[in-house]
């Protein structure tokens, strides 16, 4: 499985799914479009600076609130190749395996890591480099079947493929 690598965009706790994809852009299910406006109502620069690969990092309950998929769909659509918290909502949780996106449960990383970091995943153990402190810290590993579904783009890929 492969790798994140990335610059680190940081937020707090509770960071729900209206401010990751606000309501009024819900009328889309188009990716692109949806990465267009991703954080906006947080961080009104995020699409600005976002690059291919880059790194969410966020405190606790990452991705509460409503169930909809549009969240991480608009998140790994813009660029993100992974998003590391204390915890996650439980429904964003499996909705960003459910689509492909890889996420990394590791309270230590989510507190210590800065803004601007540069950091890299290494899905397979689950090791998250600070390359920028140097510090290593342990996340959840991704089981292989969850890599399969994560390596496959998302889970009907998986399931089509088989």
């Amino acid at each position: 499985m492969k790798e994140a690598h990335g610059k680190v965009f940081k937020y707090g706790n509770n960071v729900d799914t209206d401010v990751i994809i606000p309501a009024r852009y819900l009328n889309s299910s188009d990716p692109k479009e949806l990465a267009t406006h991703c954080m906006e109502d947080i961080d009104k620069d995020f699409v600005k600076n976002v690059r291919e690969g880059d790194i969410i990092v966020a405190n606790k309950n990452f991705g509460c609130g409503s169930s909809r998929e549009h969240a991480p769909i608009s998140i790994k659509a813009s660029g993100v190749s992974c998003v590391i918290a204390e915890t996650f909502a439980r429904i964003f949780y499996r909705n960003s395996i459910n689509i492909g996106l890889p996420i990394v449960e590791c309270p230590a990383a989510a507190q210590e890591i800065n803004p601007g970091d540069v950091v890299k995943v290494d899905f397979d153990t689950g090791i998250i480099t600070d390359e920028t402190t140097g510090k290593s810290y342990t996340g959840q590993a991704f089981p292989p079947f969850m890599q399969k579904i994560i390596d496959s783009e998302g889970l009907v890929n998986y399931i089509n493929a088989k």
